[in-house]
């Protein structure tokens, strides 16, 4: 299993069996200006929420790739009314067993609209199963001791907002670690925008004091999990 950072949230995680990307934002991002997004081509793009920094590249790469969205009822909704009918939407709390593995949608403490506007549903976190590992991608949230759920879980690794502002920063994703009790972090949600600019050598440290490993991504570097 590895994993391809895109910038700001967007990460694709290529297990076995599928390509399963996460929020798609990167041509708006100046970050990401290096990114084809015609070439990923994904089996599954998750949605988080609705908020445009994580659909923007939607309908391009769903479009390109035919890739089955898996995201909250509300979004299912709203995407089949814009034409997108591969969509399996879920709920906080459910489960479904695809052909790559297994996925479970999980609370995150945000707020979630379309682009143009339309009720989101609840934002979420994801947990795959798959290969053998246990991932979570925790989405945009606070800090909440609903992560504790996941204290039992024995997951592999995790991906947290760190950039503050917006979502959690590096001091409340050092207490997520632990109480979601993994000690494998890639932070995600950081730099895009003047408000969550991050100092990385700090936040690297943080981690490290408390012996976690942690890792900052660059943005079209792919990582073995």
């Amino acid at each position: 299993m590895k994993v391809t950072y895109y910038g700001h949230a967007t990460i694709l995680l290529e297990t076995e069996k599928a390509k399963l990307l996460f929020d798609p934002f990167i041509t708006p991002n100046k970050l990401a200006k290096g990114v084809d997004i015609d070439a990923i081509k994904p089996d599954y793009i998750l949605l988080t929420h609705g908020h445009v920094d994580h659909v923007a590249d939607l309908f391009t790469i769903q479009t390109n790739s035919n890739a089955t969205v898996i995201c909250i009822a509300e979004i299912q909704s709203w995407l089949n009314n814009n034409d997108v009918e591969k969509v399996h939407g879920m709920n906080i709390g459910g489960s479904f067993n695809f052909d790559f593995g297994r996925v479970k949608m999980v609370n995150a403490i945000h707020s979630s609209s379309m682009p143009d506007g339309t009720y989101g549903g609840n934002p979420a976190g994801y947990v795959v199963y798959a290969d053998g590992k246990k991932i979570y991608v925790a989405g945009d949230t606070a800090l909440t001791y609903d992560m504790k759920l996941l204290e039992g879980e024995k997951l592999n690794w995790a991906f947290l907002p760190i950039g503050d502002n917006y979502t959690m920063g590096i001091d409340d994703a050092v207490k997520a670690a632990f109480f979601i009790n993994c000690k494998n972090i890639i932070g995600v949600h950081f730099d895009t925008f003047p408000a969550i600019k991050l100092d990385h050598e700090a936040a690297k440290a943080k981690f490290a004091n408390v012996g976690l490993n942690f890792v900052l991504p660059e943005i079209g570097q792919t990582i073995a999990l």
